[in-house]
């Protein structure tokens, strides 16, 4: 029975050498041993020493995107409809990202059943974030603007 001898120092640099150039395939040879690493499609990295398989993460899974709406200054809508920035078609928009906005100042109109609904900043701040566009449907709860 013959044992197998895999340099993990080495598999592990020439994995940090794919991340970084971009490549999908490095192999190196010494003497009778042989290192091949490929980037598998799912971003894990696959070495094969002398033809024999052994996986080696590249790096952690990436983080989970943060739902906005837990963000604490998320301003959520209260219905379901339509969203508006502007009062009017080619008209300013009520608010900008940057803006410092007063409590109760209006930020943007929903629409449902065709009745405009004025969201209000429910505090003073600035606007951060704008997370709709004009003319996008929104969700009862979905965020619709970060003001911290």
């Amino acid at each position: 029975m013959s044992r197998l001898l895999v340099d993990a120092d080495a598999i592990r640099a020439l994995a940090e050498i794919l991340t970084e150039t971009g490549l999908t395939e490095i192999e190196i040879a010494e003497k009778d041993n042989r290192i091949r690493v490929v980037r598998a499609a799912a971003g894990q990295v696959h070495a094969l020493p002398a033809a024999a398989p052994v996986a080696v993460p590249v790096a952690a899974a990436p983080a989970a995107p943060v739902d906005p709406a837990k963000h604490p200054g998320a301003v959520t809508s209260p219905m379901v409809g339509i969203a508006y920035l502007t009062p009017d078609p080619g008209a300013p928009a009520f608010v900008t990202e940057g803006q410092t906005v007063a409590a109760g100042q209006t930020l943007m109109l929903i629409e449902a059943m065709k009745t405009f609904n004025q969201i209000k900043a429910p505090r003073a701040g600035t606007l951060k974030a704008l997370l709709v566009a004009s003319g996008d449907p929104v969700e009862f709860g979905e965020a619709l603007a970060i003001i911290e």
